[in-house]
């Protein structure tokens, strides 16, 4: 239950970051600034911000969602790459 919990705040941030990175609802995603916007007020490296936009644009949330559940299953609170 906690990691619903924890699933649940980081949803409800990254909607207003990615909200704000599009300045307005009609216009496409402005990258660089979501990735600067994660540096900033999330506390992400450069790499892990790039790592974690590119995970979300090339997997999705279908595949990531299974991911998640699965290192949660296996205890992995940090990968073995180590962001």
């Amino acid at each position: 239950m906690h990691e619903t919990k924890l699933l649940e705040s980081a949803l409800s941030e990254y909607n207003c970051l990615v909200f704000a990175a599009r300045r307005r609802p009609s216009r496409p995603l402005h990258t660089e600034r979501l990735v600067r916007d994660l540096c900033r007020a999330h506390e992400w490296t450069d790499s892990g911000a790039r790592a974690l936009v590119s995970l979300a644009n090339d997997y999705g949330a279908f595949m990531l969602r299974n991911a998640l559940a699965l290192a949660i299953a296996l205890d992995k609170e940090d990968g073995d790459l180590g962001l």
